[in-house]
């Protein structure tokens, strides 16, 4: 039990910074940051030191994520929403939340491990060498990947204007 309260108290932040890096949700991060560590709990038996902790937690993380998804798939509830706040006037509100929208857009459009990376790394704030390990590749695969992504995301963005 002390190595699980451990691993939370130095870990706990980066699991949730991930989460809400491919969740956009702060309340569904926090749900899924808590049952990581309960799943952690239960397998941390099974943690063989080949990578690291915070790796590891992120690997379970993402798998709960994938059947969050597909639970939510099958069921078909719940929708987002966001607030934009602090905006002077109903014609910035709307501009801004149309270039939003395209980037968004754009970035929905790219294939899933592209899609995936650009979240982790921007939203997330992980680096090319945990995105590496967290998804089983390489760190100059995660920079490829991303770098390819950028590229992407450009190219459909122009192609809204």
């Amino acid at each position: 039990m002390d190595e699980i309260e451990k691993a939370y108290t130095l870990h706990a932040r980066d699991v949730y910074r991930y989460l809400l890096s491919v969740t956009g949700d702060a309340d569904v991060s926090e749900e899924l940051t808590q049952e990581t560590f309960f799943r952690a709990m239960g397998t941390i038996k099974q943690y063989d030191g080949r990578c690291a902790l915070r790796v590891w937690l992120c690997q379970i993380a993402k798998h709960l994520w994938y059947q969050y998804l597909a639970k939510k798939k099958r069921h078909k509830g719940g929708e987002l929403t966001e607030a934009v706040a602090g905006i002077a006037s109903p014609e910035e509100a709307a501009m801004r939340n149309a270039e939003k929208t395209a980037l968004y857009k754009a970035i929905h459009a790219l294939p899933e491990p592209m899609r995936e990376v650009v979240h982790m790394r921007l939203t997330g704030e992980f680096s090319f060498a945990e995105i590496g390990q967290i998804l089983e590749r390489s760190e100059n695969w995660a920079r490829v990947t991303f770098y390819r992504a950028k590229l992407k995301i450009v190219e459909n963005m122009e192609g809204l204007t």
